[in-house]
């Protein structure tokens, strides 16, 4: 009976971590297939549509595409539709002689708006051998261009899928925290073994310039860094590799300043194996573990950094759907009555927040 309680103490306490691991990996599969999934197929999912704007989790209308015939690349499977495509919610539609008339949705108590569209706006998509049968042409666009759209998680104040923004979001949150981690591991690697391995003079300098950086609010920093590169996705790479990487050169110049007196290393020495040699082959493998703990914690706070910047608006810049943005955009909507357009990416965010530090609370624990 003991046994089995210790059982399920351990299983309970590894609920965490995967929940960490399958989150953290559903995000990932997300970031590189979302275009396969996300009904809104534009290049950041920017499709708008005021009329319904603001619109509830769960609204479904009925919408007429118009098509732009833009080729379709395996890029654009990936990355969005470069051309955008015109949408419009209707409430009814008919067709008269050879062209296609629709009353547009409206939400208010307004006399709704009718537009006309010819046929042959759509005659690129029929095959030539019915283009003379207009009854075929209307068929055709009855079937495949006017399907009911339903918006899971509602609409933005533009009209946008909020859905596909959401999940879209999740590649740029992602692609901030990989390259903030990559950035941020080789400057650390880089001062961490040059100051811990040689010492002296050295090391007092490399010393200085960690307290100097570790001295001032990170936030700070990175507002400085992002003014001083200007607004930008790239520059938000580089303002926030640059101002976590403190941690990582504290915590290596400490491993290696103990692994460098351990006895394999005098051997190495012994044997003529230069000091570039065995930091990189003997030092650096031996410190993976803790090194691996840090970058996750750095990857949490990246993403963190990064939806700061974008909600002060000196981050990722529109049209691309960043959660710190869509916070910014939509937080006075909390006391209007939609507070959902806030509330669903700040979920998301602090989910894969979460994930990653209980990822690296996990390894911290087993001390790899």
């Amino acid at each position: 009976m003991i046994r089995s309680k210790k059982v399920k103490l351990v299983s309970f306490n590894k609920l965490p971590y995967y929940f960490s691991v399958l989150f953290i990996s559903f995000c990932f599969l997300i970031s590189i297939f979302c275009y396969f999934i996300i009904p809104d197929k534009t290049a950041n999912a920017n499709t708008m549509n005021l009329s319904i704007q603001s619109m509830k989790p769960g609204f479904s209308v009925r919408m007429l595409t118009v098509p732009n015939f833009e080729t379709k690349t395996l890029k654009s499977f990936f990355f969005g539709l470069n051309k955008p495509v015109e949408q419009y919610p209707i409430n009814d539609y008919w067709f008269s002689n050879d062209s296609i008339n629709i009353k547009l949705f409206n939400k208010f108590k307004e006399p709704n708006e009718i537009k006309s569209f010819p046929l042959s706006v759509f005659d690129m998509s029929i095959d030539s051998n019915v283009l003379n049968n207009v009854q075929n042409i209307r068929d055709k666009i009855s079937n495949k261009y006017i399907t009911q759209h339903k918006f899971n998680f509602g609409t933005d104040l533009y009209g946008r899928d909020l859905f596909s923004r959401v999940l879209l979001g999740t590649r740029v949150s992602l692609s901030i925290g990989i390259m903030a981690v990559i950035i941020s591991t080789f400057l650390g690697l880089f001062f961490g073994s040059l100051g811990g391995y040689y010492g002296g003079i050295v090391d007092k300098i490399v010393v200085y310039i960690i307290n100097v950086f570790w001295s001032i609010p990170t936030l700070l920093l990175v507002i400085a860094i992002s003014l001083s590169l200007g607004k930008g996705f790239w520059q938000v790479y580089i303002a926030i590799g640059f101002s976590v990487w403190v941690d990582v050169a504290r915590l290596v110049r400490g491993k290696v300043i103990s692994e460098k007196n351990k006895d394999y290393i005098y051997a190495s020495r012994i044997l003529g194996f230069n000091n570039l040699y065995i930091i990189f082959y003997h030092i650096i493998p031996n410190i993976l573990g803790p090194l691996l703990i840090i970058a996750a914690a750095n990857f949490a706070s990246s993403i963190l950094l990064e939806s700061g910047l974008s909600f002060l608006g000196i981050g990722t810049q529109p049209p691309l759907p960043s959660w710190g943005y869509m916070i910014k955009e939509n937080y006075q909507y909390i006391i209007l009555g939609n507070a959902y357009l806030a509330l669903i990416p700040a979920i998301f965010l602090v989910f894969l927040v979460s994930s990653f530090m209980f990822l690296s609370n996990y390894y911290s624990d087993k001390k790899i």
